[in-house]
């Protein structure tokens, strides 16, 4: 079995010592270093190399979206997952572009943060549900969404299914949310896909924060 090599970074000590605890006791992941700023962070992601860094957005020295944009622009293999307290969509928004491929709050159970770092180690994007339900909650009601496609190939149910498989959910649940099939859904899926010539959900999401629709409340 390949070992996950972890690095967390969070400037409250206690916090990391209940991640590492937690992320150790995985038979598939082990914390490698630790970080208590944004510039420790990353330093130990050029020395170690880690597969996926925990990163906190409140932190001294460079923040958590500044470590991450940082990060990733020096050619970085590792992955970021974001754990933070903050509720709001705005600093998602800003992570995903810093190159972030998750964001779990603090409130989430444990079992949801290591679903997400083996997601994003695997090259997959994970969005808190919680945070992610708020958002699609405020569109999903309403007659017609705003900020539709002009001179899109893509049906309004194409765009509606992109909208929420961009925001994290499964097909299932896209599936309850607009009253169809889950075969409908891989359908639209695979049409939008060939459409806009994506090859994952990782292109999904960089396509909806392009149109702006991860910003939404």
């Amino acid at each position: 079995m390949t070992t996950l090599r972890i690095v967390l970074a969070d400037d409250h000590v206690m916090m990391r010592e209940g991640l590492k605890s937690l992320v150790n006791a995985q038979a598939d992941m082990e914390v490698v270093g630790e970080a208590g700023d944004g510039r420790a962070a990353l330093a130990q992601a050029r020395e170690l190399q880690p597969d996926v860094v925990v990163m906190d957005i409140s932190m001294p020295g460079l923040n958590g979206i500044e470590a991450t944009e940082q990060l990733k622009g020096c050619g970085l293999k590792a992955k970021v997952l974001v754990l933070t307290a903050y509720d709001d969509s705005g600093y998602l928004r800003q992570l995903l572009e810093a190159g972030a491929s998750g964001y779990v709050l603090k409130k989430a159970a444990a079992e949801e943060l290591v679903q997400a770092i083996r997601v994003v180690a695997a090259g997959g994007v994970f969005l808190d549900p919680a945070l992610a339900g708020k958002v699609v909650n405020g569109y999903v009601g309403r007659k017609k969404l705003k900020g539709a496609l002009q001179g899109s190939a893509l049906s309004g149910r194409e765009e509606e299914v992109l909208r929420l498989v961009a925001w994290g959910y499964t097909n299932k649940e896209v599936a309850g949310y607009l009253n169809i099939s889950v075969k409908t859904v891989e359908t639209h899926k695979t049409n939008l896909m060939e459409k806009l010539d994506l090859s994952g959900r990782s292109d999904i999401v960089r396509y909806a924060l392009r149109r702006g629709w991860l910003n939404e409340t």
